[in-house]
């Protein structure tokens, strides 16, 4: 639940950014944007669980949270799956065909990921960039929701993919031991647990640096040069994890942290894009 919350961040950003006034059709477009990405994302996780239920049974982190241990079968996960992206295609298709377009590509890159003989997710390289074009378009589903795609928002979207794909890096050195078992090749089962957490942290290094940069330049709110003391925050985090150990404990601890550090950085791009909006005179 946590993880789906989180991906609501990048189309909400999106949409913030692009809206100039809030009206009564406005607001619901918003809340559509919002129920629709949340269906999606539901779906998105729901048929990564169905996909790769039997490696997860044997990952000791993971077989007593998975949907057999909750009494759930196969197909029913991949019923409620389907039916998920049925009502989210159905959301999006009433916000405009480019919503649509967007939602449907960013459930093939999902169907790439997880699906068994394709299955991307144990290809290293190829899985990150899944993820670092799945973040950017989750921004821009937001975005063209309430204005037309340009290339400024396009560039914005990078720090999004980015921060999806560093993501990404850190979770599979969390996930490393169930994952070797599983004989999965992600990123840090090939690269060792180290290289992919270093991997991620670099790609969380470039995000900050960006909004940073795009904070001063005018491209995003000013309120946004709040993500370099954040980072300190993260690196601080991030080296002591490398120090005392790579345990999954200490990675999750830290993904913990990063959440909340992005929770921050989210909530004051939101605070300075709603006050660019024309708001009217009292």
């Amino acid at each position: 639940m946590s993880e789906v919350l989180a991906l609501q961040g990048a189309p909400l950003m999106g949409a913030l950014l692009a809206m100039r006034e809030l009206t009564g059709a406005s607001s619901a477009a918003l809340l559509a944007l919002i129920i629709g990405n949340g269906l999606l994302v539901a779906h998105v996780f729901m048929i990564n669980d169905w996909a790769g239920i039997e490696s997860d049974l044997r990952d000791p982190h993971r077989a007593a949270r998975t949907f057999i241990a909750r009494g759930f079968t196969r197909q029913q996960i991949g019923f409620y799956a389907v039916t998920l992206l049925a009502a989210a295609l159905a959301v999006f298709a009433s916000l405009g065909p480019a919503s649509l377009g967007v939602a449907v590509v960013i459930a093939g890159l999902s169907a790439l990921y997880s699906t068994p003989g394709i299955h991307m997710k144990g290809r290293p390289g190829f899985s990150s960039a899944l993820h670092l074009l799945g973040g950017a378009l989750h921004f821009v589903l937001g975005y063209i929701v309430f204005a037309p795609l340009g290339l400024q928002a396009l560039v914005v979207s990078s720090v999004f993919g980015l921060v999806f794909t560093a993501g990404h890096f850190t979770h599979e050195a969390r996930d490393h031991e169930g994952d070797a078992l599983n004989s999965i090749r992600t990123n840090a089962v090939v690269m060792g647990r180290r290289s992919g957490l270093i991997a991620g942290f670099l790609c969380f290094s470039v995000a900050y640096g960006l909004l940073f940069f795009f904070a001063l330049a005018g491209t995003l709110p000013r309120a946004l040069i709040i993500a370099a003391p954040l980072y300190l925050l993260h690196a601080v985090a991030f080296a002591s994890v490398v120090r005392h150990g790579l345990s999954f404990s200490r990675l999750r601890r830290l993904q913990h942290l990063y959440r909340i550090l992005f929770a921050l950085i989210g909530l004051a791009l939101a605070v300075g894009a709603v006050q660019t909006w024309d708001w009217p005179s009292s």
